[in-house]
């Protein structure tokens, strides 16, 4: 089974090639076609993970998503000072001459030099070879220029956002309490609770009401599900169950961008909205990662694991202890309460069905955690995948189903939010000749 907080690196090379191949096709942008273009921002989705997985192994989703937010937001920016349809988000500057595609690959590598200056070759390598068939001319230039720009601001807005700050954790000693999981004697970043959104007003904006008391029905009642459903042996979990569990195991980051680039390509949209569903759907992913670990770190839930080995001192009578239970999965080392897993698959889906008008889509994608015998699942719509990434924490054995359905909430309520008031439409919207 897969260890938390890692993917497989993925090679460097596929996407360079399929850059390069879209940029060949496009010529020196004589009659640019803004449909066929929009490939760039997928390109640059997929290759910013490859990046993260050069640098550091992708060991660590909290700082992963703010690159990516932080990325794509700069490369609509840059479009969007180029032509305007959608507010910016951080950038003041404006030029109607440059070519919008342009700027947004100078975006997107700029701020990713910033943030990985370690892979500053491989990016500078990707960069040419779409600068390179750009040819030489003064929106190219402007280009350029203007996506410098955006990365600038884009960066600027986010320093000091707290992401680089530490907090000390002690773990608890009550029932209840969050303790150290098998095989980590740490929690996961605490500070990032105090990370500064990207679209919320806070961290706690949407925090999630209180977990049940130990000593409740419902608590009893999800104890005993997730002792049956998610433990690592026994008959009560179905073969679809164990499926759709290490399906879903991989980083949400990872799996919804996955899932926003199968569609965009089976459904294409044209530039400027391909960069805003990006956009959008990288600062909710961040965003909810932030609020996430303000609710997780404000309620400090034990995880099943602990939970179901020390049920003795939860004083319910209806939960038994079980001092050699074992989950499915290996447990992350954080706090229950919500499931951040649920979190983002919520916000992530809400993104996607305003994105492309509708919640039923219908896609099959892949995970790098699946079963090597079932590689693809099929969602008749991003809820029903959202719900099902949500299910399958319970199946690990490393959420309680209470910490799925108030993250599903949690998720509801940033997606909802940031589709209202992230990126709306200009009244400056240009006549795009096609």
């Amino acid at each position: 089974m897969p260890t938390p907080l890692r993917i497989l690196p993925i090679s460097l090379v596929a996407a360079s090639a399929a850059l390069a191949a879209v940029a060949g096709a496009q010529g020196k942008r004589a009659a640019p076609s803004y449909v066929v273009e929009s490939q760039l921002i997928l390109d640059w989705n997929r290759f910013a993970q490859q990046i993260i997985a050069a640098d550091n192994g992708y060991v660590n989703p909290l700082p992963a998503t703010r690159a990516l937010a932080t990325m794509h937001l700069a490369m609509h920016d840059a479009i969007n000072a180029a032509v305007p349809r959608y507010a910016t988000y951080a950038i003041r500057t404006r030029d109607t001459q440059a070519d919008p595609t342009v700027a947004a690959a100078q975006a997107a590598h700029d701020v990713l030099v910033a943030i990985y200056p370690k892979q500053k070759p491989a990016l500078e390598t990707f960069l040419d070879q779409y600068l390179g068939d750009a040819g030489v001319a003064p929106n190219v230039a402007k280009g350029v220029e203007l996506g410098k720009r955006a990365a600038a601001d884009m960066m600027a807005a986010r320093a000091d956002d707290g992401s680089t700050a530490e907090e000390p954790y002690k773990e608890g000693r009550a029932a209840g309490e969050y303790r150290f999981v098998p095989g980590f004697n740490f929690v996961n970043m605490p500070h990032w609770r105090s990370v500064k959104p990207f679209a919320l007003t806070s961290p706690s904006q949407f925090r999630v009401k209180a977990p049940p008391a130990l000593g409740s029905a419902e608590y009893a009642h999800a104890f005993e599900e997730v002792k049956r459903k998610g433990a690592r042996s026994g008959d009560t979990r179905t073969l679809d169950e164990s499926h759709y569990a290490a399906f879903w195991y991989e980083l949400s980051d990872i799996g919804w961008n996955r899932i926003a680039r199968v569609v965009s390509r089976e459904h294409p949209q044209d530039l400027w909205a391909t960069a805003r569903t990006f956009a959008l759907l990288n600062a909710v992913l961040a965003d909810s990662y932030i609020a996430g670990w303000d609710s997780k770190m404000h309620y400090n839930f034990w995880r099943p694991i602990t939970a179901i080995r020390l049920a003795a001192d939860d004083a319910n009578a209806a939960t038994v202890a079980d001092a050699t239970w074992e989950p499915f999965l290996t447990t992350p080392p954080v706090q229950d309460y919500p499931s951040t897993h649920s979190v983002l698959g919520a916000a992530g889906a809400v993104v996607l069905a305003h994105a492309f008008g509708r919640d039923d889509v219908t896609f099959t994608f892949a995970s790098l955690s699946a079963d090597p015998a079932n590689p693809t699942r099929t969602f008749r719509s991003f809820s029903e995948a959202a719900r099902e990434n949500a299910e399958s924490r319970v199946r690990a054995g490393i959420h309680f189903r209470f910490a799925i359905e108030n993250g599903l909430a949690l998720g509801g309520d940033i997606g909802r939010y940031a589709v209202k008031t992230l990126l709306l439409p200009t009244e400056e919207v240009t006549s795009i000749s096609r």
